[in-house]
């Protein structure tokens, strides 16, 4: 059993960390082909999409692997089918949601044109991804793994086709994210239905609600933080030219793939050091030293990324992008904030509290949004670096706050 549990986690880490390299790589590729102000056009698009997209998980793992964990395998299609649905429902929601923004905000025809085949992925990524969590539930991610790593290298072989045609149109890059999202929901769809029981669903109002109001929390956090991850470039894009934002997107695409490392090591850390912990005490002083550990190795990491900004950046993007440099070396030492930040984050899931989720991202968003607002009009793109660092600085804050006040010191005296 623990062998079949370890091999499970490895098979997730190994899929997250094939998913930043070849991800690293399909983005290089984009930002040669398309030039600081075609890839503007095209991180701008995927970020609205990618806060639209978090209304598709209404109905999240959280939620549905333990009622499957505790469900027969014969009745368990009652629980997918129901979650299914209201995925769906919540990605046709988040697509509608996309395109009344854009059509309020009037951007370039560019960022339309890749928004609407990007939005693709909101309407399948994550109502099909519900097989993810019946594979979760009996513990065999290996499955998955392999069909999100197929669909992953379909995309790259496609950006890499027409990378080597001299493609530089964004719509036509988009549509190879398209065809990632569709292949992947296509490779689930066919496993799950080859090997689950076959049931007809039986749709009931209870169920559904039940799961809804399950997961609400963990949603709300979800869309939250997305929106508090995302807003600086939605202020960012209209404030400054093209090219500006082109290279702040660079700077920060590079900085997403480098704090995903965070949720890999926590990914496989936490279960044993947290989950395991039956006493409080004991996880709670694990989880302030995977804290300081990770925030410390975010740190090294950042340093080692600023020291060597301008020979990543032309390895990458190429010469066009020499802006990125000055902001990489500023940002990419604020990221250790994110380490820090998600391993304190353990706490509320192992005391099962999603309020302190939504409470701090709330707090969070607030608070950039705010800054954005008022400091990204005069000062641009550093204005931008600046509320980066903030928000990441507020989570850090808050999580430190809730893991001082709920020491087990505390508990103690006051028993």
């Amino acid at each position: 059993m623990h062998r079949r549990i370890a091999g499970n986690v490895l098979w997730m880490l190994a899929e997250r960390g094939l998913q930043v390299g070849i991800g690293i790589g399909v983005v290089a590729m984009l930002a040669r082909a398309l030039g600081p102000a075609g890839f503007a056009h095209f991180q701008y698009a995927q970020s609205v999409v990618l806060i639209a997209a978090s209304l598709a998980l209404v109905c999240g793992a959280e939620v549905v692997v333990p009622r499957l964990v505790a469900t027969p395998p014969d009745a368990q299609g009652r629980i997918i089918g129901h979650a299914f649905v209201l995925r769906l429902g919540g990605g046709v929601a988040g697509y509608l949601l996309m395109c009344a923004y854009l059509a309020l905000t009037s951007p370039p025809p560019e960022i339309w044109h890749a928004a609407l085949w990007l939005g693709v992925a909101i309407l399948v990524r994550e109502p099909f991804g519900v097989v993810n969590a019946w594979m979760q539930a009996n513990t065999n991610n290996r499955p998955g793994a392999l069909a999100s790593l197929a669909a992953l290298s379909v995309k790259a072989t496609l950006v890499g086709g027409l990378f080597a045609a001299g493609v530089t149109t964004v719509s036509g890059y988009a549509t190879a994210f398209a065809l990632e999202a569709v292949l992947l929901a296509a490779l689930l769809a066919a496993y799950y239905l080859t090997r689950a029981p076959r049931q007809p669903l039986t749709w009931q109002a209870s169920q559904a609600r039940e799961l809804f109001s399950a997961g609400a929390l963990f949603w709300v956090s979800f869309i939250l933080m997305m929106g508090a991850r995302r807003v600086d470039q939605l202020v960012l894009q209209p404030a400054v030219p093209a090219a500006d934002f082109g290279a702040y997107a660079a700077c920060m695409q590079l900085l997403d793939n480098f704090s995903m490392l965070s949720t890999i090591l926590v990914a496989g850390i936490a279960p044993s050091y947290v989950y395991a912990r039956t006493a409080f005490a004991e996880a709670h002083a694990n989880i302030g030293r995977i804290a300081a550990v990770l925030g410390a190795l975010g740190l090294v990491g950042g340093l080692t990324i600023a020291a060597c900004a301008p020979w990543i950046v032309r390895l990458l993007y190429g010469s066009a992008f020499e802006a990125t440099v000055t902001l990489l070396r500023v940002a990419a030492v604020a990221s250790a904030l994110v380490f820090a930040d998600v391993a304190l984050t353990l706490l509320a899931v192992y005391l099962r509290r999603p309020r302190w989720v939504a409470m701090k991202w709330a707090l969070v968003l607030a608070t950039t949004l705010a800054f954005d607002l008022a400091v990204i009009p005069r000062f641009g793109n550093w204005g931008a670096i600046a509320g980066y660092v903030l928000g990441n600085g507020v989570a850090v804050i808050v999580g430190m706050a809730l893991w001082w006040r709920n020491r087990p010191v505390r508990d103690m005296a006051a028993a």
